[in-house]
């Protein structure tokens, strides 16, 4: 059965343009931050100024997420997407033009910071909540581990190659991004499925629909909330330099080596949830998961050895990838069509929030315990989540199959 589930997977014509059209705009995108950062780095040598892209990166995410899942599910989600992709690839173009003409400056990285946020915001719950228009519900579990496996691919790949073309000139970085995206926008008109235009009145009460949808809905409250405060406490990422210089004595080239490492874990995975779904007992998987993930995080901050620290993060890659999958695929199945889009944006704010709070809680308990005692805290912390959770949310934690 499974291997009939790939192979109709792949059959599937509107689902591999949409997911060859993501595969370049991630890409495209991993390389963009890169060059940006490098760019703004060589125009200002200020460390805030570099902090700066990612918070001007980050800020219209957040406010516009909530009126982009109203737009999600108001309008033709494929065309959104590519339109995303589109604004993306205006501003590489835009890029190319000031570098040509050595017009880059400090405001310019800035303002195209910007718009790459608004960029993100409106194509994050886009695409999360178009994948189950394109694929029988039967194969929506490995559509998203097929998706997922995607996206860890452009993450491990799109920054190295943006790295070496920025080598040649920051203008071979921003043309090759130009192109990506322009292929990626093309492919994403290609896809089509049954939209109906959806008679939703623009009022606050549909706008935050989709958090009374998931405060009301136990299972895809505690899934959400649960990936929330593991992401929240268990991260270690913001303090890889620390464990790269002072700890595992590696350098540059390891400290690339430890950040590839859970994207690693996490394709692996992927593509082993692609080939066996998970079928049973789905609640209790996604618990043990993030508890996994806990504990792999505890063996990382307690190790001094840098190939028992790799493996632990290649363990918590994988880890995590357990749990995006189910949790992704409870999220689709448990909410009806018309309200994909605005649930999407709420797991998008999570995801987004806790990413950035999560390096955040990470750099402030290194200050005041030390990278390892930072490290072990949010391991323990998360584990201690996941055992509540349980006790928490039984309805998640019974659940047995992925489809009730």
């Amino acid at each position: 059965m499974p291997q009939t589930h790939v192979r109709k997977l792949f059959s599937q014509g509107p689902f591999m343009r949409f997911w060859f059209a993501r595969l370049a705009g991630v890409s495209a995108n991993q390389m963009l931050m890169v060059a940006v950062a490098w760019h703004m780095y060589d125009i200002t040598s200020s460390a805030w100024d570099l902090g700066l892209v990612g918070l001007f990166q980050f800020v219209p995410a957040l406010l516009l997420m909530l009126p982009a899942g109203h737009v999600a599910d108001r309008f033709h989600r494929a065309r959104i997407f590519a339109a995303c992709l589109g604004l993306q690839g205006m501003v590489a173009l835009v890029l190319i033009a000031a570098t040509q003409y050595h017009l880059a400056s400090r405001e310019l990285m800035l303002g195209i910071s910007i718009l790459l946020g608004v960029a993100r915001a409106f194509q994050m719950p886009a695409q999360q909540a178009l994948v189950p228009q394109l694929v029988p519900q039967q194969l929506l579990q490995s559509a998203v581990a097929l998706s997922s496996s995607g996206m860890q691919v452009a993450i491990i790949g799109g920054p190295a190659l943006g790295g070496l073309l920025y080598t040649t000139g920051a203008t071979t970085v921003y043309v090759t991004c130009a192109v990506l995206l322009v292929l990626g926008a093309v492919l994403a008109l290609t896809v089509r499925y049954q939209h109906q235009l959806a008679p939703l009145n623009t009022t606050w009460q549909t706008v935050l629909a989709g958090f009374t949808f998931v405060w009301q809905h136990k299972v895809i409250l505690g899934a959400t909330s649960l990936d929330l405060f593991a992401v929240l406490l268990g991260g270690a990422t913001a303090l890889l330099p620390i464990y790269a210089r002072d700890i595992l004595h590696t350098g540059p080239v390891g400290l690339g080596v430890l950040r590839s490492a859970p994207a690693v874990g996490a394709l692996c995975m992927s593509l082993a949830i692609m080939r066996w779904p998970l079928a049973r007992h789905v609640g209790r998987h996604l618990l043990v998961a993030v508890a996994v993930f806990g504990l792999a995080t505890l063996v990382f901050g307690l190790s001094s050895h840098f190939g028992l620290s790799l493996m632990a993060l290649v363990v918590t890659g994988a880890a995590d990838s357990v749990s995006v999958v189910i949790r992704s695929t409870l999220v689709q199945l448990e909410t009806p069509n018309e309200m994909r889009g605005r649930v999407s944006a709420v797991n998008s704010m999570f995801i987004g929030a806790s990413n950035q709070l999560g390096e955040f809680e990470s750099g402030a308990t290194a200050a005041l315990f030390g990278a390892v005692g930072s490290v072990v805290l949010g391991g323990a912390g998360t584990v201690l989540i996941a055992a509540s959770w349980l006790k928490l949310f039984p309805t998640l934690a019974r659940r047995d199959h992925m489809q009730v």
